[in-house]
């Protein structure tokens, strides 16, 4: 190693400053000093001149398919992956969102820049896993402060192998997405790679149609016995002490709705995605939850059938996906939205009650109201769109929302979603 030196000698500061008024004695402050700066060169670099840069350069490319390349830099796993890039407008709970199933085969882009200034814990996971195929930001924080910090969120990516880039412009990138609609893209840090290369992959590959619920699923039934914590329970007044007995389907369920759910004093049986109707029908449960999960509902046709199979013989909550493929099952339609809905501020009009709840979303489908049958109600619209947020069919005990009610955003006022749904298996009880 060696060094170079670099002298700047000043001689008259006052250059740098202009005064209405002459100096009465400008000698007294006329100063003459060197600033002397001394830079290490590597042994490769000290025949250049060129000095090392001590911070972080460019290693990562984000290629959309529609031809566009973003220059990044890269913290997480290493590596290349392709998937659809969405963005979301929550400005917290990054690690709900890392750990939430349904972003299965999606690049996340946040649209709040300073992500990562409290760390990771794990209290906070909605999942064993994160299922996400990359993290897109704008800015990493350097540091991290909060209580509950258990490591960084470089650290926290890199051990799950999940890629993550930042200083790129996530705000631009949005713009195309809102303009152009959700694109496939490939993240990647390996130079060796052509950027036609990765635009050939982004471009060969596709979310449409894809079974994404069969791999966040879990492999066979248990039981969910842990409620929502004291520190952070909210609502536990009124409740009157009733147990029902719920089969959680498992599409990529959240863990804090199955949390909500035991504490309003349900016993919880989760299944597999796959998990016969006839088999939940002999358990004979009070009520049927359909969970959120990744992806095409039309992609799971056996997941439809298991809804028409048990429909209008147990009350059925539909959260997300759930209420996607209720849809479906009640013999409506579901399409693909532009750039769907993913953040934590959307905005609810609850048709019953007149209310408005601030909502977290996380969706690419919607379900077509036009295409309902007679007899199911639309109870909610979602107000930034008019889309279709929520269903009932009194007639069958049918009930399902397309946003998440155990999450608090608002940050309570959709909870009372899970007393709905005990009121309606309680009224199923009586009239049986």
């Amino acid at each position: 190693m060696v060094s170079k030196a670099m002298e700047l000698a000043v001689t008259n500061p006052l250059t740098c400053f202009t005064s209405s008024k002459p100096l009465s004695n400008p000698s007294s402050i006329l100063r003459a000093f060197t600033v002397r700066c001394s830079v290490s060169l590597s042994s490769d670099r000290a025949s250049t001149g060129v000095a090392e840069r001590p911070w972080k350069t460019s290693d990562a490319r984000l290629v959309l398919e529609d031809g566009s390349i973003w220059r990044a830099k890269s913290f997480g796993a290493s590596g290349t992956q392709v998937g659809e890039v969405v963005f979301n407008t929550s400005l917290t709970g990054y690690q709900e969102i890392l750990t939430d199933p349904s972003y299965a085969g999606q690049f996340v882009l946040m649209t709040n820049p300073h992500i990562g200034n409290t760390g990771v814990n794990f209290d906070d996971e909605e999942s064993m896993q994160c299922f996400l195929g990359g993290l897109v930001i704008r800015s990493l924080s350097i540091s991290t402060s909060n209580w509950r910090c258990a490591e960084t969120l470089g650290d926290y990516l890199a051990e799950r192998n999940i890629m993550g880039i930042y200083d790129v412009d996530t705000r631009a990138i949005t713009r195309r997405l809102r303009q152009d609609g959700s694109l496939i893209g490939v993240l990647s840090t390996e130079e060796s790679k052509t950027d036609e290369e990765l635009l050939e992959l982004s471009r060969s590959w596709d979310i449409v149609g894809v079974d994404l619920i069969s791999g966040v699923s879990c492999k066979t039934p248990y039981e969910w016995t842990d409620n929502t914590k004291s520190q952070w329970d909210f609502n536990a007044n009124g409740r009157d002490g009733n147990t029902f007995h719920v089969v959680a389907y498992d599409f990529g369920i959240k863990h804090n709705i199955l949390r909500r759910l035991a504490s309003y004093g349900c016993k919880i049986t989760v299944v597999p995605s796959i998990w016969p109707a006839s088999e939940t029908l002999k358990i004979k449960p009070d009520g049927v939850l359909f969970s959120n999960g990744p992806g095409d509902p039309s992609a799971v046709p056996y997941a439809v059938e298991t809804v028409k199979e048990i429909l209008g013989k147990l009350p059925v909550f539909g959260i997300c996906m759930g209420h996607q493929l209720l849809g479906q099952a009640l013999g409506g339609k579901t399409f693909k939205m532009k750039f769907g809905h993913h953040g934590g501020n959307h905005p609810v009009r609850n048709l019953w009650s007149g209310h408005v709840e601030i909502s977290a979303q996380n969706h690419n489908y919607a379900v077509d109201p036009a295409s309902l049958p007679e007899g199911v109600e639309v109870t909610h619209v979602n107000l930034n769109d008019g889309s279709c947020a929520g269903l009932a069919y009194p007639a069958q005990n049918i009930m399902s929302l397309q946003y998440h009610p155990e999450a608090s955003p608002g940050p309570h006022d959709s909870d009372n979603a899970f007393q709905e749904f005990i009121e309606l298996m309680n009224r199923a009880k009586e009239n049986a």
